[in-house]
């Protein structure tokens, strides 16, 4: 995968339902994600995780390209 920055809709577009890992990701006024540079996908959340837990990237962000159910928790 070519390092090049992508934006939201361009990497939700090209991985869907799928746990992202962003490096350098850039956000806008309200601190949301609006691109960055995809290093790592999967459908599986965990290994998206432990992806990031090897790289040990400086400035990231993970990013689900799914829908997150009604009534689904979200801890940060």
């Amino acid at each position: 995968m070519k390092n090049q920055s992508l934006t939201i809709r361009e990497i939700e577009t090209q991985f869907p339902s799928e746990w992202i890992l962003l490096l350098d990701p850039k956000t806008d006024e309200d601190h949301e994600v609006v691109c960055g540079t995809v290093v790592f996908h999967s459908k599986d959340r965990d290994e998206v995780y432990r992806k990031a837990i090897e790289l040990r990237p400086k400035d990231f962000a993970f990013h689900y390209t799914g829908t997150i159910p009604k009534g689904a928790a979200i801890v940060l």
